[in-house]
This record gives C-alpha cells, sequence and structure tokens, in this order.
C-alpha cells in the first residue's frame, strides 16, 4: 500500500460515516438526496444549525449559549454583531470541520454569510465530513 496509515484512517473514517449517513438518511426524501454532491455528508438543518451555533460559540468565545443565537438574526450588525475578523475565524473552523474552503474572494460571501442558517445551508451543500 502507497497509503500512510493516516490518510487510510480517514479515508475509512470518511466512508464509515458517509454510509451511516446514508443508511440513516434512507428515508429522507429523494430530493434532499439528490441536491447533496457525491461524497457529502447528509444532517438535518436544524442539527446542522446547533452545531454551527456550537462552533460560533467556541471559536469566538461569545457569552452565550449556542441555543440562545436566532438562525434567522444577522451575523453582521444588530445580530450578533460580528465583525470581519470574526468572520475569518469561522471560515476557519468551518473548514476544518467539514472539509471545504470558504473563500475570501468568493462572490456570494455576503448572501452566505447573512446569518446562521443561510450559512448551515452553504455548508450542507459543500461539506465533505
Amino acid at each position: 500500500m502507497s497509503e500512510s496509515a493516516g490518510e487510510s484512517s480517514i479515508d475509512v473514517s470518511h466512508n464509515a460515516s458517509h454510509n451511516v449517513s446514508h443508511s440513516a438518511s434512507s428515508n429522507a426524501s429523494t430530493d434532499s438526496a439528490a441536491a447533496a454532491p457525491v461524497g457529502a455528508v447528509v444532517q438535518e438543518p436544524a442539527a446542522l444549525e446547533r452545531d454551527l451555533a456550537a462552533l460560533f460559540v467556541q471559536a469566538l468565545n461569545l457569552e452565550m449559549k449556542p441555543e440562545e443565537i436566532d438562525a434567522t438574526a444577522p451575523l453582521f450588525g444588530d445580530g450578533l454583531g460580528l465583525d470581519s475578523i470574526d468572520i475569518l475565524e469561522v471560515a476557519l473552523e468551518v473548514s476544518h470541520r467539514y472539509g471545504f474552503q470558504l473563500r475570501s474572494d468568493d462572490e456570494n460571501n455576503q448572501q452566505i454569510f447573512q446569518h446562521l442558517r443561510s450559512l448551515a445551508v452553504h455548508v450542507a451543500a459543500h461539506r465533505t465530513q
């Protein structure tokens, strides 16, 4: 084998989690399964929003509980009051946790980071882990 042990275990765990996700979501609507890219991890939208809220609280040391974050409140300004440095930190954490890059030059960033729900939709569509 030419793969290192670390790469093999990543591949195995990715395949195992994909199989679990696939079998767990077999009762889900075929429309949502068809929308997910091949190899994507499927997760209920509300569960992903909760995970992302926890990521925000942990990564940014927010003095609130994840469940206190309104999924439709703006991330900037009157909502959570985040700034561009906060969003960079969140983007880095999302990249590590969900296996894809959020790019600073993406023309859709204002829409992606409008609120927690819009970020969750983007993560669900692009995640690999």
